[in-house]
């Protein structure tokens, strides 16, 4: 019973990122805290779960011309860190200490989310300058300790900014 209830939940977070274009971390890691998930295990479970899917869509992309390279190599270094330090954060405090700071932090991801599907995208690019390596950081930092975020936070801010 349990296996059915995680492939819908599954199933309902990849709808969701799949009519938005993100959120399949925010909603799934939700979902599985909510049903008593501890958030390290949500958070590994969810980025299994995304790396396929992630590579296919990266590689899509990539085939299609959709990559600006400059901005890929400006996000890859400091998202990575912040991967590795939001993970190690995540493994080295305790999950019940962490759960409430974790659905805080989802709350407003999906508060976020909604905003910015219902908002006008600004077609003018601005330059982030070096913002961007804060920007990639802290993604890669939310998106390892809450199981999600780099759509919500990145993309969405590079889209807001008009890339």
């Amino acid at each position: 019973m349990n296996f059915l209830l995680y492939v819908l939940i599954g199933f309902i977070a990849q709808a969701i990122d799949g009519a938005l274009g993100m959120a399949y971390g925010v909603s799934c890691t939700s979902f599985l805290l909510s049903i008593g998930v501890p958030a390290a295990l949500a958070s590994a479970s969810v980025h299994s779960a995304v790396v396929v899917t992630t590579l296919v869509s990266g590689i899509s992309h990539f085939k299609f011309g959709n990559v600006d390279k400059k901005l890929f190599t400006r996000l890859l270094i400091p998202g990575i860190l912040g991967g590795v330090i939001g993970a190690y954060v995540l493994t080295n405090i305790p999950g019940s200490a962490l759960k409430p700071y974790i659905s805080a932090y989802l709350l407003i991801m999906g508060i976020r989310i909604i905003i910015k599907a219902v908002k006008k995208i600004d077609k003018n690019v601005r330059d982030m300058g070096n913002g961007i390596y804060v920007l990639g950081f802290i993604g890669g930092v939310m998106d390892a300790a809450g199981g999600g975020g780099w759509g919500p936070i990145v993309t969405s801010t590079l889209v807001a900014n008009g890339n």
